[in-house]
This record gives C-alpha cells, structure tokens and sequence, in this order.
C-alpha cells in the first residue's frame, strides 16, 4: 500500500486551493456528494463513503487511520453556528477544505507509519525503527541516537510506536515523504 503511490493523481483530486474559485465549485460539489441525506454535516462514515464513492482514491479510503485523524481534527476547526447543536460533531461545509488538506497530510503520514511498519501489524517495534533509520533520516534530518528517539515518540511506554504516537511526532519533524509531490 505505501510504496508506488501516485501522489500528483491523489492531489489533484483534493481541490484545496482557498483563493481558486474553480477549486471552491469544486469542493462544494465534493460535499454535496460526500453529504448524501443532504443535512450540511458530514459524519465520519460519510466521510469515509465519499473518499470511497466520490472521490475514489482507494489507496486513501485503505487508510482508516488516516481518515479518522483527519476527521478529528477538522470537525474541531470551528465552532458550529447551527441551532441544532450537532455541528460540533461533524463537518461543516466551512471545515472541508481543511478536511482535504489534513487527509492528505495524514495520508502522507499513514504511508510513511506502514513504510517502517515491516510486519504491517500497524504498530512499529525498536526493531523496525532502527531497521528504517535510513529512509526515515531522508524524511526527517538526522537522527543521532535511534533507540533515544523511538522512546521519546512511544509516549505510553508501551514499547511499540503506534499510528498518533508517529503522526504527533511527524509533525514536530515535519516528515516528507521523498516521493510524494509536495
């Protein structure tokens, strides 16, 4: 799944360019598809449908991971302004494009975890983080002491990295995949 991962074919059908009014049409109509009952929320099966249906990017809608973190974190970007009360718990029109960006960001993220996750047990042992110490470096810089940082990121203690645990340190590295076309 994370390795040959057409990234210009998955980007261009994330319409997520603010001040595109093309790109704006476009994501309006990707909501209306996303929200079939037609409510102006999307919950995140509806979320997860529309990747699959509307958007059709397997390799994504495979990434529940991903897709979870992303709807997390883009429900919560504003704070709903609808009488009903249930905006806070979806997403709103106003929070989509965030949505797209985060997925893809996320989506980033979800192939690099299973690119160190040798075993696809989508958790990563010491093993296979010192394993992948190379290919992690060309993402992140350098790494000096390699067990050090797999303790700092395996913030339970559990004694493997799980999918937040890389994601929260990612961002503080700023990963890049090599391959991807940003």
């Amino acid at each position: 799944m994370a390795e040959n991962i057409d990234w210009p074919a998955i980007t261009a059908k994330l319409p997520t360019d603010k001040s595109d009014k093309q790109q704006k049409a476009k994501r309006k109509e990707l909501f209306n598809g996303f929200d079939p009952n037609g409510n102006g929320v999307l919950s995140l099966s509806e979320t997860e449908k529309g990747i699959r249906d509307v958007l059709k990017i397997d390799e994504i809608f495979d990434a529940k991971p991903a897709i979870i973190r992303a709807f997390q974190i883009a429900k919560d970007v504003t704070k709903s302004k609808r009488s009903d009360g249930v905006g806070d718990d979806y997403i709103e029109f106003k929070e989509f494009r965030f949505f797209l960006l985060s997925l893809r960001q996320y989506f980033e993220y979800w192939a690099a975890f299973c690119r160190t996750d040798a075993d696809g047990d989508r958790r990563i042992s010491l093993e296979e983080f010192v394993a992948a110490k190379s290919v992690i470096m060309t993402w992140v810089g350098p790494i000096g002491d390699i067990e050090g940082e797999f303790n700092k990121i395996d913030t339970n203690g559990g004694g493997v990295i799980l999918f937040d645990e890389f994601v929260q340190w990612a961002i503080t590295k700023n990963l890049d995949l090599e391959d991807d076309d940003e």
